[in-house]
């Protein structure tokens, strides 16, 4: 089975001059917990923001709503996936960086979707495999203690 299968298809994305206050509206609208930050309209993926960002980065530091979601996103190296690479690579990306969601880019790094936890575990035909990559999802991280 291919990534494009069960992939979220062209998700909400914010910019980096979004609004905090924004990016948590358009997670409650959308009830997902992370959104693709992407550079106007070519949709070239430049990181993420997480509920866990805007909690962590924003209210636990006291920030404003208004602060933009280049100050609090993370970015740098993200894991990603094409969107015609079979599902067991999405699996072991997941896994491998103990993340529950991870972006689908295009060969020009133009976000394309989105693949989740829950659509590996509801779609997926290996249930052995979704199995061990949420238990490798879940691992604490050795490095953080």
């Amino acid at each position: 089975m291919k990534i494009q299968d069960i992939m979220t298809r062209d998700p909400r994305c914010v910019s980096l001059e979004t609004p905090a206050r924004e990016a948590a509206r358009i997670m409650r609208e959308e009830d997902v917990g992370i959104i693709p930050v992407t550079e106007g309209q070519s949709r070239r993926l430049l990181g993420v923001v997480t509920d866990r960002d805007i909690a962590i980065r924003v209210v636990a530091e006291g920030r404003d709503g208004d602060t933009r979601i280049r100050e609090v996103m993370t970015s740098g190296k993200l894991a990603t996936c094409k969107p015609d690479e079979d599902i067991d690579r999405a699996m072991e990306t997941m896994a491998k960086e103990q993340v529950r969601r991870i972006p689908i880019v295009d060969d020009r790094g133009e976000l394309v979707g989105i693949v989740a936890q829950a659509d590996v575990v509801l779609k997926a035909r290996n249930d052995k495999k979704a199995e061990e990559t949420i238990e490798r999802i879940s691992e604490p991280d050795k490095a953080r203690g």
